[in-house]
C-alpha cells in the first residue's frame, strides 16, 4: 500500500505557497501517482497540469491558489488508493497549521496560528469542535500526549483580528498502544481460558476413571462367570 506524503505538514496553505506531494510505496510497486480531486476540475493526475511532476511519483505545485484546494491521493495503475488528504489554500488573513497527516497515539503534536500580518498584540485562541481549548501569546498549542479524545475539527481565532478556516485533525492508533492493548486482553482472558483448560482436564479424568471402574467390573463378572 501506498502513502501519500505532504512537505510541508500541514493542510492549510496561502496563496504561492508551494506544496510538494509524493507516494511513499510501501509494498515496492510501481506506478503509484498522485491524484486530485476539486470542485472546479474533478478528478485528475498530477500530470494534466495542476502539478509538475518529478522523479517517482512525485509531483509539486509551484503557487497554490483557491482552486487547489481539494482531496489529495495516491492512486496505482491497477486501481489501488492510498490514504487520502484535505489541502485548503486560504484568502483568510488567519491561517492554522495542523498536521496534513493522523498523528499517533501519545506523540506530541504542536498547532500554530499564523496571521498574515504580525503585530506584538496579538492573541490566539485555539477551538477545537467549537469549543476553546487552549490560549497563547506566541500562536503555538502543543498538545504533549495525542489521544483519540484530541482528535476533531480545530480552529485557530485572533481576538479583533479574523479566524482561520477549520482543518481536522486525526489521531491514529500507535504500534505500541496497540501491543499494550493487546497485553491488557491477553491478562484479562488468560484466567477464563485457564479455568477453562482445567474443566477440560477434570471431566476428562473423571470420564477415564469411570470407564475404567466400567472395566474393571466388567472383569470381575467375567471371572465370577469361569468360577461358577
Amino acid at each position: 500500500m501506498s502513502c501519500l506524503q505532504v512537505v510541508p505538514d500541514r493542510s492549510q496553505f496561502y496563496r504561492y505557497n508551494t506544496i510538494s506531494l509524493s507516494c511513499e510505496d510501501q509494498l515496492n510497486s510501481t506506478g503509484w501517482k498522485v491524484k486530485r480531486k476539486t470542485l472546479e476540475g474533478g478528478v485528475r493526475p498530477c500530470t494534466s497540469g495542476w502539478g509538475t511532476a518529478s522523479s517517482g511519483s512525485a509531483c509539486v505545485i509551484g503557487n497554490t491558489y483557491p482552486s487547489d484546494t481539494g482531496v489529495y491521493w495516491c492512486e496505482s495503475g491497477d486501481g489501488n488508493r492510498s490514504n487520502s488528504i484535505n489541502i485548503t489554500i486560504s484568502d483568510s488573513n488567519v491561517l492554522l497549521e495542523s498536521p496534513a497527516l493522523a498523528v499517533s497515539e501519545g506523540a506530541a503534536v504542536t498547532l500554530r496560528c499564523k496571521a498574515e500580518t504580525d503585530s506584538p498584540d496579538h492573541t490566539f485562541d485555539f477551538l477545537r469542535d467549537g469549543r476553546v481549548v487552549g490560549s497563547s501569546t506566541t500562536g503555538e498549542m502543543t498538545i504533549h500526549r495525542a489521544s483519540k479524545s484530541d482528535e476533531g475539527h480545530y480552529i485557530c481565532s485572533i481576538p479583533g483580528f479574523g479566524k482561520s478556516l477549520g482543518s481536522w485533525v486525526h489521531v491514529k492508533a500507535s504500534r505500541s498502544v496497540s501491543v499494550t492493548r493487546l497485553m491488557f486482553h491477553v491478562l484479562v482472558g488468560t484466567p477464563y481460558l485457564l479455568s477453562t483448560i482445567l474443566l477440560g482436564l477434570v471431566y476428562r479424568d473423571r470420564n477415564r476413571a469411570a470407564r475404567m471402574a466400567a472395566e474393571r467390573r466388567g472383569s470381575n463378572n467375567v471371572i465370577m462367570e469361569i468360577v461358577v
